[in-house]
């Protein structure tokens, strides 16, 4: 049976309307995680719709950590100048500029990666697979599995979100675009690092992020 506070738990989870709510409990025989996996894949759905749409607005966002030592500017764009001055979508700017001061990434998508940088690591992959004497026929698909992993360490877009990585910077981006209605891309990002490149002792960034954040 689905009850009223299951209804209201999901949304609460989800931010979708009662009626969905109920339907994906229904659907799912009142399983909760199920009912959220649903209304997901509904918001996905949604989204797609929208992404192909012009995004010709935005802001700036920048991000300044650890009293100056890491800094982030951050293109992210939407449809209209109305949107780019909600609290959400500031909200959301500030959330991934924070993820590249934390983790990192080289590159806003997979497609970004220069041809030779991809090359030389798949080349580099291949070989690490050798060496461990993996047979020659299945070195090429540990090698594809193994770029994949690359990606979600270099591409924005296939990090895990740091404040839950269960789900991707993008599955976030899906999320936002399904509640604002409007299509949202991060267009570009510069991370700038006090001593970048030099010798220094390793810092924990992600750690360091995440305990201001929850200050």
């Amino acid at each position: 049976m689905i009850t009223m506070e299951m209804v209201k738990e999901l949304r609460e989870r989800t931010g979708a309307g009662v009626l969905d709510c109920k339907k994906a409990l229904t659907e799912n025989n009142g399983d909760m995680e199920k009912a959220i996996t649903f209304l997901r894949e509904k918001g996905l759905a949604a989204a797609a719709k929208k992404a192909g749409r012009i995004s010709a607005e935005g802001i700036v966002e920048s991000y300044i950590h650890g009293g100056g030592r890491i800094g982030v500017l951050l293109e992210i764009n939407c449809e209209t100048d109305f949107v780019a001055k909600t609290p959400a979508f500031k909200e959301l700017a500030k959330n991934i500029a924070m993820q590249i001061a934390a983790s990192r990434p080289e590159y806003v998508q997979r497609e970004d990666v220069p041809a030779d940088v991809l090359e030389k690591e798949k080349e580099i992959l291949r070989t690490q697979a050798l060496n461990e004497g993996k047979p020659e026929k299945i070195v090429d698909k540990m090698v594809e599995g193994r770029i994949n992993k690359f990606y979600k360490e270099v591409c924005l877009l296939e990090q895990p979100y740091i404040r839950d990585p269960e789900i991707t910077v993008n599955d976030l981006i899906i999320e936002q675009i399904s509640k604002i209605g409007e299509n949202i891309k991060v267009r570009r990002f510069a991370r700038f690092e006090v001593g970048e490149g030099l010798q220094k002792r390793e810092e924990n960034f992600a750690e360091e992020v995440m305990a201001q954040v929850n200050k």
